[in-house]
């Protein structure tokens, strides 16, 4: 498949997408003077180039009483066990991201918890998955940068 590419009015509609998936074309379309049903086609365009993949909705976990954020890196006994780890990792829904990893860690995982004492069960849930070793937790103190429109910018102007 050859490399879609993007123009000027495209980067505009993914900037204005991005800061709010919901936001109607015919908004974009004003903003941008051109009509809706471009826009419309535009992101038709992206969507089948696998440039768009789906929307997202971003809650603030705080105001839902999940203010606790800790990363915690796995060392599992060994790595044939990873698909197994993964799918039991699947089952605790406090555990938002997991990736498999190279270094250190054979997984890391970001967890969202209400508190400390709660940011412990999952940890502790994590401990006792059959074939971890061990884990190593980082807390984070505050998340200081989440910001996906800088890459969108940098790819655009390397294009």
């Amino acid at each position: 498949m050859a490399k879609f590419k993007l123009d000027e009015i495209d980067h505009q509609i993914l900037d204005m997408l991005i800061e709010n998936t919901r936001v109607p074309f015919t908004d974009i379309a004003k903003s941008l003077s051109i009509s809706a049903g471009t826009i419309h086609v535009r992101v038709k365009k992206m969507e089948d180039a696998g440039i768009i993949k789906g929307s997202s909705l971003t809650l603030d976990y705080n105001k839902m009483g999940y203010s606790f954020i800790a990363y915690v890196g796995i060392f599992l006994q060994n790595t044939s066990q990873t698909k197994f780890v993964l799918e039991r990792i699947n089952d605790i829904p406090f555990v938002t991201v997991a990736h498999i990893t190279t270094g250190k860690f054979n997984i890391f995982c970001k967890i969202r918890a209400k508190n400390t004492e709660h940011a412990k069960d999952i940890i502790f849930m994590l401990d006792d998955i059959e074939g971890v070793y061990r884990t190593e937790t980082m807390i984070s103190l505050e998340e200081s940068l989440n910001d996906k429109k800088r890459l969108m910018h940098s790819i655009f102007n390397d294009m």
